[in-house]
């Protein structure tokens, strides 16, 4: 059974579990899977899948942030309750460590001395950490570590 599959059968237990607010997350991201495959005109891969999934949590986050700044807790909660529900189809995140291991090795890899050679760095990462890591937290390790060699 695929990822997609999978949250449509999860999306289903909701309903008739009347969790209403579970089956609210999924159904906007079945939504938005199903917009992305009517744009693309074929059905969508499984790392596709994961990349919307990691791209909905990413902008459910930042909602809830923004809430939290404009003092509105509760549309808070909402956001962060329907990126938990996400994340759960995420592959397992990259802890520190081993993010940090990746960049050292790509850094090696490329030769990279100074920070005017990040984009070697970021473009021999990201294909190893796609869905495991944010792209903001790979780019700030990378910042420190070329950084501390200079």
């Amino acid at each position: 059974m695929g990822l997609k599959e999978k949250i449509q059968d999860d999306a289903n237990k909701a309903l008739k579990e009347k969790d209403r607010q579970k089956l609210s997350a999924l159904r906007m991201l079945l939504s938005e899977l199903h917009n992305v495959e009517i744009k693309k005109q074929e059905k969508l891969e499984e790392d596709e899948v994961i990349q919307i999934i990691a791209k909905q949590v990413k902008k459910w986050e930042e909602a809830a942030l923004e809430y939290e700044k404009a003092g509105q807790s509760e549309k808070a909660e909402k956001e962060k309750f329907d990126a938990e529900v996400l994340r759960v189809y995420l592959p397992e995140q990259l802890s520190e460590e081993e993010l940090k291991n990746i960049v050292e090795q790509a850094i090696e890899e490329s030769g990279a001395s100074s920070m005017r050679e990040m984009g070697q760095v970021m473009k021999l990462v990201m294909p190893k950490v796609k869905g495991r890591a944010d792209g903001k937290q790979v780019n700030q390790m990378v910042q420190s570590i070329l950084a501390s060699r200079e």
